[in-house]
């Protein structure tokens, strides 16, 4: 039997392209529409997302209303689930709600801006079989109510390889390191600050402003010269607490430590005036003493004033 060589070379060739398209995974086409953005809770480090997914795919063995992880939720409520189809290819659409985790950056707060991620994976099939490819331009969010409060500044839809060093169990050496195709849901976010920073620190702007007028009281006046700023040392102590009841713990300096410090510091310069235009007075210094009394006011005022414009504005920035 004569083989030619040109058929040996086809089938070769033929054989070669059958491995490689078998080999190529499927690629699946994946878009979001977010809803709402709401139930922010900093001390929790979590929020709440309602969102819209839909898949366009070929392969049948596809289950997304089975398969879908979100590695980065707390939890993720069963989905509202459509299945179709378009353009001979199978159509997907879920109504997602999550509970998402969330390492909230509060360096700034209340004039923080932070960036959430919503990750989305097939548990089943891993980026040898399945790969996302994002449908960025029919993916968006609702920007008359996705999210109050807040300004959303950017938003974007991508694919990225997610590693797993491990093999779920597989002893074998190849299945030691395992690659998912991730799809991403990603927005930055800044919050309308002014409102809420008068809300809490309205009472330790006051308390300050208390202190300051025992400047205005006789110098011979013992209690009220002291009492009024140890009153205002109490009420700062307290605005504080009630706002680190709302944060999460940290290690970092942040603005609202920073504005207290600022304000535990001014109140204490209060009480030093205080005290040293006493002591002139009781020396019989009284010019001196007033003199002390009227320079020591304008400078705590107008320290801790433009302090705390610098910080604020730091912070804004």
């Amino acid at each position: 039997m004569k083989i030619y060589p040109s058929l040996i070379m086809l089938l070769l060739v033929s054989l070669f392209s059958l491995t490689k398209a078998q080999a190529q995974p499927d690629t699946v086409k994946v878009g979001a529409y977010v809803i709402s953005v709401h139930d922010i809770n900093f001390r929790d480090k979590e929020y709440t997302m309602r969102f819209w997914l839909w898949f366009l795919y070929d392969n049948p063995n596809f289950d997304f209303s089975t398969q879908l992880d979100i590695p980065n939720a707390k939890s993720i409520d069963p989905p509202e689930i459509i299945v179709d189809s378009i353009d001979n290819k199978a159509w997907a659409i879920m109504k997602m709600k999550t509970t998402m985790k969330e390492s909230w950056q509060v360096a700034d707060f209340p004039f923080d801006k932070q960036h959430l991620k919503v990750q989305i994976e097939n548990t089943l099939f891993d980026n040898n079989s399945l790969v996302f490819k994002p449908d960025i331009r029919g993916s968006t969010y609702d920007k008359a109510d996705a999210l109050d409060g807040w300004d959303i500044t950017s938003f974007k839809v991508s694919t990225i390889v997610n590693d797993y060093e491990t093999g779920f169990g597989d002893p074998k050496p190849e299945r030691s390191l395992q690659n998912f195709s991730a799809f991403l849901i990603e927005l930055d976010i800044e919050r309308n600050a002014w409102g809420l920073f008068l809300k809490i620190f309205i009472g330790m702007y006051i308390a300050f402003l208390i202190s300051i007028i025992s400047f205005t009281i006789q110098i011979q006046e013992l209690e009220p010269r002291f009492g009024l700023p140890v009153g205002g040392v109490f009420a700062t102590v307290g605005n504080k607490y009630i706002i680190d009841s709302i944060l999460p713990e940290t290690s970092a300096f942040t603005l609202v430590d920073t504005l207290h410090t600022l304000t535990f510091l001014g109140i204490f310069g209060t009480l030093v005036v205080s005290a040293i235009a006493l002591q002139y007075y009781d020396n019989g210094e009284k010019e001196a003493a007033t003199r002390v009394n009227r320079k020591g006011a304008r400078i705590v005022l107008w320290v801790y004033a433009i302090l705390n414009v610098i910080m604020i504005g730091l912070a804004i920035l």
